[in-house]
């Protein structure tokens, strides 16, 4: 008999959605960018040197990005393709009801992927995905360079936003920043005007959810826990720092942070894991 998740079948296009949205979202952020870069107000002009450098940083930057999106959308965490009969015996497996299959310790069941997802950490909203073994690693280093992106656009477009700040009153200055569509829509600021305070404040919120984003998950990844063992107080895989960074970026995993496709393999399959108690037997 057929597994449930074997295939994705009518849900494909239902998990897509999300993705979708993202895109359509960061292509309207990349064009009003442009708008600014182009029409103005943008940022003050550069040195050739300076302005060399802003653009190797930047394309340093974008294809980190969309390589890290790229490997975390094609690498697949969940159970489909693993081969789990006969090996629910030990310590900490369960069985699914859903996926009707027995499934290893620190996995998952997602409600929107409807599939188990091994080392499940959460479903990221704004991809469409789940978290889990075999795509942690793109999608920390895709926070780093998501927040550097946005951080970046945002020093450039700074001084051009503040002076166009300091030419209005201060209710003025907080209406454009909280309500850019309704100064647009009423008037009083010009269609370059409304995209640069809309990048700036898209950036800005954004450089700060991935800057938390990062923190917080790098706090996990030190801890060697998942969001759902860090939220029930669970230390039974926590290594040590070194440790925990091999098992879960690799053992180049000080490089990996720069390049996506550098070969970093895993040292685990995502089914059996060492625990503070194995560590401390075997030291023993």
């Amino acid at each position: 008999m057929g597994q449930p998740w074997a295939a994705e079948g009518a849900d494909g296009a239902h998990a897509r959605l999300p993705l979708v949205l993202t895109a359509l979202w960061a292509t309207a952020v990349g064009l009003e960018l442009a708008y600014v870069l182009v029409v103005g107000p943008g940022p003050p002009p550069l040195e050739p040197l300076a302005r060399a450098c802003q653009l190797a940083l930047a394309a340093f930057q974008l294809l980190n990005l969309l390589g890290n999106v790229g490997l975390f959308l094609r690498s697949d965490p969940s159970i489909r393709g693993v081969m789990l009969a006969g090996r629910g015996l030990g310590q900490g497996w369960a069985y699914c009801y859903q996926c009707q299959s027995q499934v290893p310790p620190r996995s998952g069941h997602c409600s929107a992927c409807r599939v188990c997802i091994l080392r499940r950490d959460h479903h990221c909203r704004l991809l469409g995905r789940c978290v889990g073994f075999g795509n942690y690693r793109p999608f920390l280093c895709l926070l780093l360079h998501a927040a550097g992106v946005l951080l970046h656009v945002s020093v450039l477009l700074g001084p051009a936003l503040s002076a166009l700040l300091r030419a209005h009153t201060p209710l003025h200055m907080a209406t454009l920043l909280l309500l850019p569509w309704l100064m647009l829509l009423t008037g009083r600021v010009s269609l370059a005007q409304f995209a640069l305070a809309f990048v700036m404040d898209t950036c800005v919120a954004g450089a700060l959810l991935c800057g938390a984003g990062l923190l917080f998950h790098g706090m996990l990844l030190l801890r060697g826990q998942t969001t759902w063992e860090w939220a029930r107080g669970q230390h039974s895989y926590d290594l040590g720092p070194c440790h925990n960074l091999q098992a879960a970026l690799g053992p180049r995993w000080v490089l990996v942070w720069l390049w996506p496709f550098l070969a970093s393999p895993l040292p685990g399959d995502g089914i059996t894991f060492q625990t503070t108690a194995h560590v401390g037997h075997t030291a023993s």
